[in-house]
């Protein structure tokens, strides 16, 4: 018995992803000292340290209903300590979509966890893991956008911005193209020929989506217009996103 519960004992938080928070609120602080530079250089430092912790929370959601529906494995690689150098790696998980961020606020996926689906007690189960990471985007505009309301304008602005990326995030990975989470909500539902002849293209549809989100401006209009109804919709406040947005894209004004 007492073996048993030491190995399903929680993981330790990761001492890293607790460095991306103190980070994220440094970034908030810099916002409330209220001149051009600070606040500028504070909202960007709130948006990308608030994302790279999004994207660990993101990963771990996965990592944690794969746990809890039967893939234990994912104790050992560390995917639940939330170090976002467990997720993949650097490049792939931080790197990448920092640059994707910063050149069209454009929220690439990451890293990703890599899942036991064998383990996985049922095909809703292999669903569930799939549309965990999303969800955890959607939750984490849903509080942001219910906090903002409370704090001053500035900051409020660039947790606006951090939340609507947060929705722009979910969007993105909820479609159902191979490579992305959408696609991993009904790939256990194909037939294995299916399955098969999507493999060989899977790891190039997420990056022909994101080339045309970056150079084909009326595709990412449009995901942004959808993006801000649905943000909206969980009480987000659009003008203070915007504003935020602007005050992200400094050298842009």
């Amino acid at each position: 018995m007492a073996s048993v519960f030491s190995a399903r004992s929680s993981p330790r938080i990761s001492p890293i992803f607790l460095g991306l928070v103190l980070v994220t609120a440094a970034g908030g602080a810099l916002t409330l000292i209220g001149t051009r530079i600070p606040v500028t250089a504070g909202v960007v430092i709130l948006v990308l340290a608030g994302w790279a912790v999004s994207l660990c929370l993101h990963e771990f959601s996965h990592a944690l209903v794969a746990d809890r529906c039967g893939d234990h494995s994912v104790r050992g690689l560390g995917y639940l300590s939330l170090d976002i150098r467990r997720y993949a790696n650097v490049g792939l998980t931080f790197v990448l979509p920092l640059l994707f961020l910063l050149i069209g606020g454009i929220p690439l996926p990451g890293g990703a966890v890599w899942i036991q689906r064998s383990a996985l007690r049922s095909r809703a189960a292999a669903s569930a893991v799939s549309i965990a990471g999303p969800l955890m985007n959607l939750l984490l505009a849903f509080v942001l956008a219910v906090v903002v309301p409370f704090v001053p304008p500035l900051l409020g602005a660039g947790m606006s911005f951090l939340a609507l990326i947060q929705v722009l995030a979910f969007i993105l990975n909820i479609l159902p193209i191979p490579g992305l989470d959408g696609w991993g909500v009904i790939d256990p539902y194909l037939s294995y020929s299916t399955r098969a002849s999507v493999s060989r293209f899977a790891p190039y549809a997420p990056l022909v989506l994101f080339a045309l989100l970056v150079f084909v401006r009326p595709v990412a209009s449009a995901l942004f217009a959808f993006a801000s109804f649905i943000y909206g919709a969980v009480g987000g406040d659009s003008t203070l996103a915007s504003l935020g947005q602007e005050l992200f894209f400094f050298w842009q004004r």
